[in-house]
């Protein structure tokens, strides 16, 4: 029998969980359908000999929509922030990073003159109302802030902490600078990792009657002559829906949709661009330098940070979990090997003799971190997660036209499902409207 559902939401990660949260306190019959084995997607934790790994580095803005969105839901969210404070690895030499201000006038990697534009650089970021800058990539707007290339070269590094892309040339300002200025209020590291949001989110959802479908890959969509959205499984099982909410890739939604189907935003889709970069956990017994807690080097896109000094990551306290991370560029060509051993340096020069307490290491060369590399004019077409195609919303990383990443993902989670929620009630109204007596 064909199954039959008011909504149908197509992924298990943070959007697919949030607009069933939402949703879940409708009438409405929900049912989430996910091709994985496990939920979550990238916000998926493994635990690998009783430590705690998520997908290389995640932080939640504590001053971001995501935050209040989750606590809004009754997401509980443990776990503490990391210190201001750090290295700058600049041609192989250390410095202290710049980012307070006992730091500031301490560190030898800036003169006088490149101190106080530095400070001024840092004042502009959280004063400018990133709207201004929409027809601006990071790029020309740095080259207007920063006129030194040392403070310069710092601001793209701040710029790839605080997106995860690698591309100022591509990125749109006013993207960057929203996430900029989120990044300055603060992050937040989970205690036992990002899948403690997902748990909490699935057992709410199956709390709330929301029918949970793992392992059920979506091969293509299409409207049904019953005026509902019909997705045909790859087992060959067909789902109808009144409402679809997908959450996948632009890419995978294009494959899904058939090609017979009108849809103005295809060629958009097509055309964006993956955020990716590779990614080395590592859990150790004990770290060789305490002190050294967190790094990112200025002539090349790497970070460092050992995220267990404020969350719990391992059954055993004593123990360390890091992430040696490498934002790739678009353009970029990604050999593994090479990136490897790129990344095993940069943590032998911030630990010497780390191979030594190693307990457990994982090395992903080449990672999805957020499905749209922000370009200029990106926002023009994602205002509204209501597509052309009657019935059919898109959620995701990708999916909001101000944010990427969790931010993005959870937000217009939300937005579907309030934009579905504003649907229904105009039906409802419509329809009581109709069955009024004459006056």
């Amino acid at each position: 029998m064909t199954q039959s559902w008011d909504i149908v939401i197509v992924g298990g990660g943070l959007a697919g969980y949030v607009a069933a949260a939402y949703l879940s306190k409708t009438n409405l019959s929900i049912t989430l359908l996910e091709k994985g084995k496990s939920l979550g997607g990238r916000a998926r934790t493994n635990k690998v000999n009783q430590q705690y790994f998520n997908l290389g580095p995640h932080a939640l803005y504590k001053k971001g929509k995501a935050k209040s969105i989750l606590e809004e839901i009754g997401i509980s969210l443990r776990g503490k922030s990391p210190k201001l404070s750090g290295i700058i690895v600049e041609n192989n030499t250390e410095y202290t990073a710049p980012f307070s201000p006992l730091e500031l006038f301490t560190t030898r990697l800036f003169t006088t003159t490149e101190r106080m534009e530095w400070v001024g650089v840092l004042l502009k970021i959280m004063s400018t109302e990133p709207e201004r800058l929409a027809e601006q990539t990071f790029q020309q707007w740095a080259r207007q802030v920063a006129p030194s290339k040392k403070v310069r070269s710092l601001l793209y590094t701040l710029g790839r902490l605080a997106t995860y892309c690698h591309a100022p040339e591509k990125m749109s300002a006013k993207v960057a600078i929203t996430c900029l200025k989120n990044a300055m209020g603060g992050v937040l590291y989970l205690d036992g990792g990002w899948m403690t949001m997902i748990n909490q989110l699935h057992q709410n959802a199956i709390s709330s009657g929301v029918h949970v479908q793992p392992h059920r890959f979506v091969k293509q969509m299409e409207p049904s002559q019953q005026g509902q959205m019909k997705l045909i499984l790859s087992d060959g099982e067909e789902i109808l829906g009144k409402y679809v909410i997908c959450t996948t890739g632009p890419h995978e939604l294009n494959e899904m949709l058939s090609k017979k189907i009108e849809f103005p935003q295809r060629e958009f889709l097509s055309h964006m661009i993956p955020v990716r970069g590779a990614t080395l956990d590592v859990a150790l017994t004990q770290l060789p330098n305490q002190k050294q807690l967190f790094a990112m080097d200025t002539t090349k896109p790497l970070y460092y940070s050992v995220h267990s000094n404020y969350a719990r990551l391992s059954d055993d306290s004593r123990n360390a979990i890091l992430h040696v991370f490498k934002y790739h560029h678009p353009d970029e060509h990604i050999d593994g090997s090479t990136i490897k051993y790129e990344l095993e340096r940069f943590l032998d020069k911030l630990q010497p003799g780390w191979q030594q307490h190693v307990i457990s290491k994982r090395f992903i060369p080449n990672i999805t971190v957020n499905q749209r590399l922000p370009q200029i004019g990106d926002e023009g077409m994602l205002q509204s997660s209501k597509t052309k195609i009657p019935g059919l919303y898109i959620a995701g990383d990708w999916a909001s036209p101000d944010s990427i990443l969790a931010e993005a993902a959870i937000s217009s989670g939300k937005q579907a499902a309030e934009e579905i929620t504003l649907n229904e009630r105009r039906k409802n109204h419509a329809n009581h409207e109709r069955r009024l007596p004459a006056i």
